[in-house]
């Protein structure tokens, strides 16, 4: 169980680490992106789906 657990973490963190990087995103601070937690690679995600749906909505309104 434990096996298959640390499996699906690091898939997940993986597939975070792909996208960022994919958006240009490459270090959070002064740490690269395998250094951080899964729950620090989804904060991350986060504000950079955020980010880019805001320049999105900004480059439609000029």
């Amino acid at each position: 169980m434990g096996n298959q657990l640390r499996k699906a973490v690091e898939s997940k963190r993986n597939q975070l680490i792909t996208s960022l990087i994919k958006m240009g995103v490459y270090k959070k601070e002064e740490r690269h992106l395998f250094q951080l937690t899964l729950t620090d690679l989804e904060e991350e995600y986060g504000k950079a789906v955020s980010h880019k749906k805001y320049r999105k909505q900004r480059k439609e309104i000029n």
